[in-house]
C-alpha cells in the first residue's frame, strides 16, 4: 500500500511511483550538479534531491519534465521542518508496470461526466434563451477538455476535473443565494459562474491527467479574466446576443477577482457580479480548508497554509 505523503517522517524508506511536477538540475556551492524535483501523487506533493548524478543517469535526468512518471527509491529526510526525499535511485517507468491512476493523480470527488451533465442541466433550465445559447455553445465546444482540466496549476481545485467541480459547487451555492436575495437574476448569476473561468482552458497548460506544468504565453500575457471577456464578446457577436447582456458577462469576467492586485481592472458594478466574486472566493477557500485538513489528525493543527494567509488550521474532534 502506498504511503500518504502527509505521513512521511524522517527515516522512512520509500520505493514508489511518483509524477514529476517540476525538475531542475542545479549547481551546488562546490560546482557539483544535483537534481531538484517536486514529486506528486494523489495524496500530495513532496520535494526531493538527488545529490549524486552518475554518468549513466545524466541524459535521463536532464530530460525529465512535468508529467513524467518515475520510480523513486530513497529515504525521507527533513529540511526546515518539512519532509524531503533524499533520492538514491530514479528511473523511468515501463508500460508493463502496474500503475493505478487513482494513486498518482489527484482527482475531483465526482465523475467528470456526471458533473458536466449536471451543469448542462442547469444551463438548459435557463429561462433566458440568449444566456442558455451562449453557455451551451462554450460547454459543448470544450466538452473534451472540461473532462480533465484543473481549475489551477496549484492550490484550489488543481486536480483532474477540478474546473467542473469548482463550477458545479459555485452553481449550487449561487442557486441558494438567489433564493435569499430575490432581486437577483438567477440565470445571469449561473451564466456568470459557468463562464467566469472558461478561459482557464487556454490560460493553463494541462495534460489529460489534469497535471499542469505552467501557463500558456497568452495566459501569462493576458490572464483568464481578460481572455474571458474577449471570447465572450466575440461569441456574443456571433450568436447575436444583445449588447447589454454581453457587456454584463464581460464585466463579470474581468471583475470577479475584485482587486487590481489579483487581476481585476474593475470592481463589480451590479449585484450578480458582486455575488460571483464571493461565490468564487468562498469555494476556493473552502476547498483549501478541506484539502489541508484532510491530512491533519483531529485535535491538531496543520502547517502554515500559504494561500490562507499562512494560517495554521485546526481540525475539530467532533
Amino acid at each position: 500500500m502506498r504511503y500518504n505523503i502527509a505521513d512521511f517522517v524522517n527515516g522512512d524508506s520509500v520505493n514508489e511511483f511518483f509524477v514529476i511536477k517540476a525538475a531542475d538540475v542545479k549547481t551546488g556551492k562546490t560546482g557539483k550538479h544535483y537534481l531538484a524535483v517536486d514529486l506528486s501523487d494523489a495524496t500530495g506533493i513532496v520535494s526531493g534531491k538527488k545529490w549524486d548524478l552518475y554518468p549513466n543517469e545524466r541524459d535521463f535526468v536532464y530530460g525529465l519534465k512535468a508529467g513524467d512518471i518515475v520510480k523513486i527509491s530513497g529515504k525521507v529526510t527533513e529540511f526546515a521542518g518539512t519532509p524531503q526525499l533524499n533520492i538514491e535511485a530514479i528511473r523511468a517507468v515501463s508500460s508493463e508496470e502496474p500503475i493505478e491512476r487513482s494513486e498518482l493523480y489527484k482527482t475531483a470527488p465526482e465523475p467528470s461526466e456526471d458533473m458536466y451533465q449536471w451543469i448542462i442541466g442547469r444551463i438548459n433550465a435557463f429561462e433566458d434563451e440568449d444566456l442558455k445559447k451562449l453557455c451551451l455553445s462554450f460547454y459543448e465546444d470544450n466538452r473534451e477538455k472540461l473532462m480533465y482540466y484543473p481549475a489551477a496549476m496549484r492550490n484550489h481545485h488543481a486536480e483532474y476535473g477540478g474546473l467542473l467541480y469548482h463550477v458545479k459547487r459555485m452553481m449550487m451555492m449561487g442557486e441558494r443565494a438567489c433564493e435569499v436575495y430575490t432581486n437577483l437574476s438567477k440565470d445571469l448569476v449561473l451564466a456568470g459562474v459557468a463562464l467566469h473561468d472558461i478561459e482557464k482552458l487556454n490560460e493553463i497548460l494541462s495534460d489529460e491527467n489534469g497535471m499542469s506544468p505552467g501557463y500558456t504565453t497568452k495566459g501569462q500575457l493576458l490572464g483568464h479574466l481578460t481572455m474571458g471577456a474577449i471570447v465572450i464578446d466575440g461569441r456574443c457577436r456571433e450568436l447575436g446576443i444583445p449588447e447589454e447582456k454581453a457587456l454584463m458577462l464581460e464585466h463579470m469576467s474581468i471583475s470577479h477577482h475584485y482587486e487590481p492586485d489579483f487581476g481585476s481592472p474593475k470592481k463589480p458594478l451590479f449585484p450578480e457580479a458582486e455575488l460571483l466574486h464571493y461565490l468564487d472566493m468562498m469555494d476556493a477557500k473552502m476547498f483549501d480548508f478541506e484539502d489541508t485538513l484532510s491530512n491533519v489528525k483531529p485535535g491538531e493543527f496543520s502547517d502554515k497554509v500559504f494561500q490562507l494567509d499562512n494560517r495554521k488550521l485546526y481540525k475539530r474532534t467532533f
